[in-house]
C-alpha cells in the first residue's frame, strides 16, 4: 500500500510543499521571495507576511502535480526548527490546520536532520543512497556540522562550528566586496576564473573536529581594509583572484576537520548536505578527496541543496514508518541543534 507525505518547508524565505510516495518524489514546488534583495538580506516580518500568501496555492500546486487529492494524505510533515520563528509559525500552523481536518497525523522535522535525508529521495537525478552508518558535512548560512549518520533516526554530531557558519562566511565575504544578495553564489562564479592561491587567509584553531569562522571573516575585512588604503580599486582589479581565495580557504577548513572524522570513525561513506553543498569548488574537492582517499562521496542534486519541502517529507517517512508523530499543541523552535 502506497504511504503519501505532504511536506513543508518554511523556515525562512521560500515557501515550499511537496508530496512523497515513500521516498520517491511526485512533486516539489517552491515559492521564492524575491523582495529579500532589496535590502540585502532576509526581513523577518516580510518572509512570514510571504509565506501566509503562498502556502495555500504552494500546497494545491503540489498536490495537483503528484496527481493525487488531499484525501490520499497518510500524514503531513512540517519543518518545526531552527529558522525564523514567524516563518516557521505559518507552516505549523498550516499544517496542524490542514491535517486536523483530514484526520490524519501530524510529523514535525529537524531542518537539519532533514538536509541530511535529503540524499534519500529517489527522483530521476538520484537513484544511489549512502548505506548507514555514514557522515554528513552539514554546511549552511546558519549551520557547520560534522555528523554521525547511524540510522535515519539516530545521528550524532562529531564537530560543529562554535560561532560563525561557513555560509555566513561566505555571504559576508561577498558582502564586504560589495557584491549583489545572496553572496554564497556570486564567490562561486567569480572564484571559477580566480586564483585560489593569489592570497593567503588564516585557519583558525580550534576543537579538533569543530569549526569557527568569525576570525577569518575579520581577518578578511582588515585586509582589504589595508588594501584599500593603498588602492582605492583593489577590489575591483582583484575580484576573481579574493573570491578565489577565500573560498579556497573556507573549504580547506571544512575538508581538514571532516578528514579527521573519517580517520577517527574509519568510515568511508561521505555525504555533503545543506546550501553550500551547492557550492562548485567544495563538491569538486568533495570528489578529489573520494579519489585521493578512497572515499565514497555523495553530492545531492543542486535542488536539493537549498530548502526544500521535499527533505521534510522523506524525513517525515522515516518517521511515519516508526509512528513518530507529534501532537496538536507542538510549537516551533527558532534556534538549537539536534542532540
Amino acid at each position: 500500500m502506497s504511504i503519501y507525505i505532504l511536506g513543508i518547508e518554511s523556515s525562512c524565505d521560500d515557501t515550499s510543499a511537496s508530496v512523497l510516495e515513500g521516498t520517491k518524489m511526485l512533486s516539489s514546488i517552491i515559492a521564492n521571495q524575491e523582495v529579500h534583495r532589496l535590502y540585502g538580506g532576509v526581513v523577518p516580518e516580510l518572509a512570514s507576511r510571504a509565506h501566509q500568501q503562498n502556502i495555500i496555492p504552494v500546497v494545491e500546486v503540489a498536490l495537483q502535480q503528484a496527481n493525487i487529492t488531499k484525501k490520499q494524505l497518510n500524514a503531513v510533515a512540517f519543518t518545526r526548527g531552527p529558522g525564523l520563528l514567524g516563518s516557521l509559525l505559518v507552516g505549523t500552523s498550516f499544517a496542524k490546520a490542514f491535517a486536523m481536518g483530514l484526520g490524519i497525523p501530524i510529523i514535525e522535522v529537524d531542518h537539519l536532520k532533514a538536509h541530511i535525508l535529503s540524499h534519500f529521495i529517489t527522483d530521476d537525478s538520484q537513484k544511489e543512497h549512502p548505506e548507514f552508518p555514514f557522515l554528513c558535512l552539514t554546511v549552511s548560512g546558519g549551520h557547520t556540522q560534522i555528523v554521525k549518520v547511524n540510522s535515519a533516526s539516530d545521528m550524532e554530531i562529531l564537530g560543529k562550528t562554535i560561532d560563525d557558519a561557513a555560509g555566513e562566511a561566505f555571504d559576508k565575504a561577498a558582502k564586504i566586496m560589495g557584491l549583489p544578495y545572496p553572496g554564497g553564489p556570486e564567490i562561486d562564479k567569480l572564484a571559477k576564473a580566480g586564483n585560489p592561491r593569489a592570497f593567503k587567509f588564516p585557519e583558525p584553531k580550534v576543537g579538533e573536529m569543530d569549526y569557527s569562522f568569525s576570525g577569518l571573516k575579520t581577518s578578511f575585512l582588515y585586509f582589504l581594509r589595508d588594501r584599500l588604503k593603498e588602492d582605492g580599486n583593489f577590489i575591483e582589479k582583484n575580484k576573481a583572484d579574493l573570491a578565489a581565495s577565500i573560498q579556497n580557504t573556507i573549504i580547506s577548513i571544512l575538508l581538514k576537520k571532516l578528514k579527521i572524522a573519517v580517520d577517527k570513525t574509519g568510515i568511508k561513506q561521505v555525504a555533503v548536505a545543506g546550501g553550500v553543498s551547492a557550492n562548485s569548488g567544495l563538491r569538486n574537492t568533495m570528489l578529489e578527496n573520494a579519489d585521493k582517499y578512497g572515499w565514497k562521496v555523495f553530492l545531492p542534486p543542486l535542488k536539493f541543496t537549498t530548502d526544500n519541502a521535499a527533505m521534510i517529507a522523506v524525513a517525515g517517512y522515516f518517521k511515519y514508518l516508526e509512528k513518530d508523530f507529534a501532537s496538536q499543541d507542538i510549537a516551533p523552535y527558532a534556534r538549537g541543534v539536534f542532540k
